[in-house]
């Protein structure tokens, strides 16, 4: 069975932000100021263009990952899940010093945390592979 159903919000950027989380907690977004939806963006140090190349490096090593829209500096994946093939829309925008995230299901009310856990993933292999491409 396959659930990729199309995105339950909005994809892409509209005035540089991206689409609210809906009231469902199967979402997280650094751009939200709600507490439930809210995570920190992503920084680096380098010039955008580099990052930029890291992320797409560091999220493409995701089991699941594809690479469906790249413009300028936004960036959007989605992941399919290995056992009930559900379909999450990922989002990135990379700013001057930051990347902003959107990680969302497409199906269901709860994602038990996943989202956050893949964000927080990236994040953590970003800083390692980054750290690591500044030191070649």
């Amino acid at each position: 069975m396959n659930w990729s159903i199309g995105p339950a919000s909005p994809l892409g950027l509209k005035d540089g932000h991206f689409a609210p989380c809906s009231n469902r907690q199967n979402c997280v977004n650094s751009q939200s100021e709600d507490p439930d939806h809210a995570i920190d963006p992503i920084t680096f140090a380098t010039d955008p263009k580099s990052a930029q190349a890291v992320l797409k490096k560091v999220v493409l090593l995701m089991r699941g990952t594809k690479l469906v829209e790249e413009s300028g500096n936004y960036l959007r994946f989605q992941v399919t899940s290995s056992f009930f093939r559900f379909v999450d829309d990922l989002e990135f925008v990379i700013e001057a010093n930051v990347i902003q995230v959107r990680s969302a299901s497409r199906i269901g009310y709860s994602d038990l945390g996943v989202n956050r856990k893949r964000v927080e993933q990236i994040r953590a292999g970003f800083q390692k592979m980054n750290v690591h491409e500044k030191a070649l």
